[in-house]
C-alpha cells in the first residue's frame, strides 16, 4: 500500500531525481520505497508525509481515501447541494485539458504586467489547474524563491456565462478568485475575465485586474515559447490580441 501510494503522490513530479533531491533521499533507496521493497525509517516517513501534506495513514490506506476524508469540504453536508460534485463537474469542451497562456496587469506593480503559464488537469470529478509565480514578483514581497513556496495550485467551476477558479499557494493566507468567458475567435481558444486577490483595501497594488487566458493544448514548440516569455514585462511586450482583449487605460466596471 505505501509503495502504491507514494506511486500516486509523485505523479506530478516533474522527475523522481528531482524529487529525490529536494526530499535529500538515495534515489535507489526510494525506488525501493516505490516498488514496496522496504519501508522508510520513521525520520523519513516524517520528512516524505511533510513533503506531500498527508500523514502516517499511507502506510494503511489508499491516499484517495484519506484525501477525501480529510479535505473533500465541497462534498459536506452542509455545501453538497450548493457547490458539490453536481455542480463542480466542467467538460472539456466548455475548458479543455492542457497549457494555458495568460496575461494581467501586475498586483505588485501597476506599471507592469505579467505573462504566465497554467496546466489545467482533470482528476476524478474535479477540473484542477498548477502553476509557478514570476520569481521577481515572489522577491519583491519577500518571499521564497524555490519551487514549492512559488507553485500555486487551484479548481475551476462552472459559472452562468462563464468559469470561476481559486487559486492559492501552498499554505498561503490568500488566495485568487477568477472569472473567465470564452471569447468567440477563429479557433475558441481565448477567455477573458478578471483576477481579484483576497487583501485589504489600502494595500499597495491592485487587487483586480483584468484577466486573458489563451489555450495552447499540448503543444511542445508552442508551450516552450510561452514558458520561456513568462514573468514581468511591458504593455508592448504582450501577444497583441492579449492587449486587445485587456483594454489597458479603460476603466474595470
Amino acid at each position: 500500500m505505501f509503495g502504491q501510494n507514494l506511486r500516486i503522490l509523485c505523479q506530478d513530479a516533474p522527475s523522481i531525481s528531482a524529487l529525490c533531491r529536494e526530499l535529500g533521499i538515495n534515489r535507489t533507496q526510494f525506488n525501493r520505497y516505490l516498488s514496496g521493497e522496504s519501508f522508510p525509517r520513521p525520520d523519513v516517513l516524517h520528512k516524505i508525509c511533510a513533503f506531500f501534506d498527508v500523514d502516517a495513514r499511507i502506510l494503511l490506506e489508499p491516499v484517495a481515501d484519506i484525501r477525501q476524508a480529510d479535505t473533500d469540504v465541497l462534498h459536506h453536508p452542509d455545501l453538497k447541494d450548493f457547490v458539490g460534485s453536481g455542480f463542480t463537474f466542467l467538460g472539456e469542451d466548455a475548458f479543455p485539458s492542457g497549457f494555458y497562456r495568460f496575461s494581467r496587469q501586475s498586483f505588485v506593480d501597476d506599471g507592469s504586467y505579467v505573462q504566465g503559464m497554467i496546466y489545467v488537469y482533470r482528476t476524478s470529478k474535479y477540473t484542477l489547474l498548477r502553476g509557478m509565480e514570476p520569481k521577481a514578483a515572489m522577491e519583491q514581497q519577500g518571499l521564497p524563491l524555490h519551487v514549492r513556496a512559488r507553485e500555486y495550485r487551484g479548481f475551476l467551476l462552472p459559472q452562468e456565462g462563464g468559469i470561476a477558479a481559486l487559486v492559492s499557494r501552498r499554505n498561503a493566507m490568500t488566495c485568487s478568485f477568477n472569472f473567465l468567458a470564452q471569447v468567440p475567435s477563429f479557433e475558441n481558444n481565448y477567455w477573458e475575465g478578471y483576477a481579484a486577490r483576497t487583501v485589504r483595501e489600502g494595500v499597495s497594488g491592485l487587487r483586480v485586474s483584468r484577466l486573458v487566458y489563451e489555450y495552447l493544448g499540448r503543444n511542445t514548440g508552442e508551450v516552450l515559447t510561452a514558458a520561456r516569455a513568462t514573468g514581468f514585462c511591458t504593455l508592448e511586450d504582450l501577444r497583441p490580441y492579449h492587449r486587445t482583449l485587456l483594454r489597458a487605460g479603460q476603466p474595470f466596471r
